[in-house]
């Protein structure tokens, strides 16, 4: 990989070493990457649901209280199980087969009916699903119709989305370090500094950056006929929840464009 990259910028295959964030990428953020993504290899007898399974079924049967602990030499398929009926007690069997699909497509390799069956939990019981999951479920849900959607569409919007949310944890947490609440914005004042990679900074007054990232995946998701319920779900959710980077944002540029205002009417 490291060639290949290599060849398409002109840059030599074995680069004098310097200061990265990621010593020897991609080859090695690749290498990290796919450790995780071994397959689950089920014992027999704990295969997947069929694709045809009675999924009203499944929604009335509910877990029941947390499983005994696991024998020794478990595989990884019943150690994920478990750890989900154990995450899950008072949920529906649905909601656990929905987790295990999701678990199994995280992977290099998959039941072949396992995203058909996911999708068809979206197709028949959307409505139910977005009111018994909570928000870190229905952001694993989209990142999967982005990599496993049955149409061009569907994986182009939840990549995206996916990649949004994925970007906003990594930024909230560091935010955490800060000393500020994810309510509490920031003053105006701000240190003299470049950007990273050179971009151009962000005018807080007149700036469009964070709706026009926005409005189009709204957009897009509105169109979309089955994940749609789900992607514009997430949408709202994050334009009501208090905290978070676009609801600082908005607070600073209200109080940046009443500063303005301010000098204006002297």
């Amino acid at each position: 990989m490291l060639g290949t990259c290599a060849r398409l910028l002109h840059l030599p295959e074995n680069p004098v070493p310097d200061d990265k964030t990621y010593p020897n990428a991609p080859d090695s953020l690749i290498a990290h990457w796919d450790k995780r993504r071994g397959p689950m290899r089920p014992e027999p007898g704990e295969e997947l649901s069929a694709l045809d399974v009675d999924l009203t079924a499944l929604k009335a049967k509910i877990l029941p209280d947390i499983p005994p602990p696991l024998a020794k030499g478990a595989s990884r398929h019943a150690e994920k199980e478990h750890e989900l009926r154990t995450d899950l007690v008072g949920q529906s069997e649905l909601v656990l087969l929905h987790g295990m699909l999701i678990a199994h497509m995280r992977k290099r390799r998959f039941p072949d009916h396992a995203p058909q069956l996911f999708r068809r939990i979206w197709v028949e019981h959307t409505p139910y699903l977005l009111d018994v999951l909570s928000t870190r479920w229905l952001i694993s849900a989209v990142i999967t119709f982005g990599e496993h959607g049955a149409t061009a569409s569907e994986q182009a919007l939840g990549r995206e989305m996916g990649m949004m949310f994925s970007m906003m944890k990594l930024y909230e947490f560091e935010r955490l370090h800060s000393g500020k609440t994810p309510d509490e914005a920031f003053g105006l004042g701000r240190v003299k500094a470049e950007l990273p990679l050179g971009m151009t900074p962000f005018s807080l007054a007149t700036g469009g950056l964070d709706i026009n990232l926005l409005a189009p995946v709204w957009q897009r998701a509105m169109d979309e006929p089955v994940m749609g319920a789900l992607a514009c779900r997430l949408l709202e959710q994050l334009n009501q929840d208090p905290g978070g980077l676009f609801r600082r944002i908005g607070k600073m540029r209200a109080k940046k464009q009443a500063r303005i205002a301010a000098r204006k009417a002297e």
